[in-house]
C-alpha cells in the first residue's frame, strides 16, 4: 500500500521510519529541513544553549570556591555558528536513516487533492495519509507584536540582548529566561496568570529563588502594547526591553481544512488510533493539540503507523513525563487517573542530595529538591516533582511504573547506579517502602 507522510517533525519522522520497518511503501514530504521544530527551532536548539549556560553556571561556581580562575568570553555568534553545524549535520543522520528504510523523501510544500498529494508539481496516490505537519509560535493579537521574537528566531539574532521581555508564564518563558539570564541579559517574564503553574508551589519557589534568581517575574500581567525595545503593559508600565513571546503554538492544520474534522482549536481531530473522521486519513503530533511533546509526538507518529500498516494500535496519555531545561533540570509527572482520597495522600520532600553534577552545589545548598506524593492506601505514586541533574532519568522510569501501575513494593529490587539515581532511591527505598 502507498503511504504519505507529510511533515518530517518527530511524529512525521518516526511515524514513516515505522512504517518502513514494517514493509510499507513511503514517501515522506518536508517543507523546511527534516526533523522539524524539535531539531530546528525548538527543544534541541534550547538544549544546546543550555549546556552553554549550565558551563557558564560551573564556572562562575568554582572561580567562587577560589580553586580556579577563569574568565569566560562567551560568544553567542560562535555559538549559533555550531549549533547550526551540528543542526546540518543531524538532518544528514536523520534523512539517511529514513532512506535506508527504502522510504523516498522530497522537500516541497504539500497540498492535499482528494485520493493525492500534490508537491513541486507533481502528484503522488495514497491509500494512507499521515498528516503531521506540526505547529507555529502563537503571537497575540496586540499592537506592535511584529516586533517580538519568538523561539524561530534564536538562531537569527547576532547578539544576547542586553534586555529581554518574555510574554508568557509556562515552561518555554522560563527556559528561554535562563537561558538569557545566564547569558547576561536582564530578564523579566510576564505571565498572564500564574508562572509554571504546571508544577508545584514548592518547585516552583525553588526555580525563583534557587535557579533563576536574577529574573524578575511578573504574574497576572497582560501586554497592552510591544515596541522594538519595550513592553507597555495593561497597567502603563514600560518595561525596557526586546520583546520575546513565548505564548503557545498555532497547529499548522491548513493543509487539512474542508478535508477532515477539525477541532474548535483548529487542531486536527483524532481517534486514540490517531485517525480521523475520514477512514485513510491520520495525524499525529503537534497538529493534533494535546501534549506538546517530542516523545509524545513519536508515540502518536508510530502509533499511527502501525495502524496505517494494518497493525491494530492505541496511544496512552497517562502519567506523561515532562521537564524544564535549566541549569539544573526540573522533571514532573502525576498520575491524572488516581483515585486517591485526600486522607490517603502522604507526601515526601527532601533537598537533592550529591549525585551527578550536584557535589559542588552542597557547600551552596543548591543541590535540588524532590517531592513525591503517595497514595497510601493502595501503595503507588501519585505524583512527582524532582529537582537534580538526574531528574530527567530517574521521573522518565519512575513514570513507567506509575504507568504499569504497578505497587511501589515492585521497586524494591530495583538497583540503582549511583549517584543517578540517588535522590528517588532515598525517597522511595528508604523512606517510604
Amino acid at each position: 500500500m502507498k503511504n504519505i507522510v507529510i511533515g518530517s517533525g518527530p511524529a512525521g519522522r518516526l511515524g514513516s521510519l515505522e512504517l518502513g520497518k514494517l514493509g510499507e511503501d513511503v514517501t515522506l514530504i518536508e517543507k523546511n529541513h527534516i526533523a522539524g521544530t524539535c531539531l530546528n527551532e525548538g527543544c534541541m536548539v534550547v538544549c544546546a544553549l543550555t549546556d552553554i549556560t549550565k558551563f557558564i553556571d560551573s564556572a562562575n561556581r568554582f572561580n567562587n570556591y577560589g580553586f580556579i580562575k577563569s574568565q569566560l568570553d562567551i560568544s553567542y555568534e560562535k555559538i549559533v555558528e555550531k549549533i547550526v553545524e551540528t543542526q546540518e549535520k543531524l538532518r544528514h543522520l536523520n534523512q539517511m536513516e529514513n532512506e535506508s528504510f527504502g522510504n523516498n523523501i522530497i522537500y516541497g510544500e504539500a497540498a492535499i487533492d482528494g485520493d493525492n498529494v500534490k508537491v513541486n508539481g507533481e502528484s503522488f496516490e495514497y491509500d494512507n495519509l499521515l498528516i503531521a505537519t506540526g505547529a507555529h509560535p502563537f503571537i497575540p493579537d496586540i499592537e506592535g507584536s511584529e516586533y517580538g521574537l519568538t523561539n524561530k528566531d534564536i538562531l537569527k539574532i547576532d547578539k544576547v540582548p542586553e534586555k529581554l521581555n518574555i510574554i508568557g508564564g509556562g515552561i518555554i518563558a522560563c527556559e528561554i529566561a535562563n537561558i538569557y539570564s545566564t547569558l547576561g541579559s536582564e530578564v523579566n517574564v510576564l505571565a498572564r496568570s500564574s508562572f509554571l503553574k504546571e508544577i508545584g508551589e514548592n518547585a516552583r519557589k525553588y526555580i525563583l529563588e534557587q535557579i533563576i534568581p536574577d529574573v524578575n517575574v511578573y504574574e497576572n500581567t497582560n501586554i497592552k502594547q510591544a515596541f522594538k525595545n519595550k513592553v507597555l503593559t495593561d497597567d502603563d508600565k514600560e518595561l525596557e526591553g526586546v520583546p520575546f513571546f513565548a505564548t503557545g503554538r498555532v497547529p499548522n492544520s491548513e493543509i487539512a481544512d474542508g478535508i477532515v474534522e477539525l477541532n474548535n482549536d483548529r487542531t486536527i481531530k483524532v481517534n486514540e488510533m490517531m485517525k480521523t473522521n475520514v477512514e485513510n486519513i491520520y495525524a499525529a503530533g503537534d497538529v493534533t493539540g494535546g501534549y506538546q511533546l517530542t516523545p509524545v509526538a513519536r508515540m502518536e507518529g508510530i502509533t499511527a503507523a502501525r495502524n496505517m500498516a494494518g497493525y491494530a494500535n492505541k496511544v496512552s496519555y497517562s502519567c506523561i513525563p515532562q521537564t524544564l531545561s535549566l541549569n539544573t533540570e526540573v522533571s514532573f509527572v502525576r498520575n491524572e487517573k488516581s483515585q486517591c482520597s485526600e486522607d490517603d495522600k502522604a507526601t515526601i520532600g527532601i533537598p537533592g542530595i550529591a549525585g551527578p553534577h550536584a557535589f559542588w552545589k552542597i557547600l551552596t545548598g543548591d543541590t535540588g529538591y524532590t517531592e513525591v506524593e503517595f497514595d497510601k492506601k493502595n501503595n503507588k505514586i501519585n505524583r512527582i516533582n524532582s529537582i537534580s541533574p538526574s531528574s530527567t532519568s530517574d521521573v522518565a522510569y519512575l513514570s513507567y511504573l506509575m504507568r504499569m501501575d504497578y505497587d511501589l513494593d515492585d521497586y524494591g529490587e530495583f538497583l540503582e547506579i549511583h549517584p543517578s539515581t540517588d535522590s528517588n532511591y532515598k525517597i522511595i527505598k528508604n523512606m517510604w517502602l
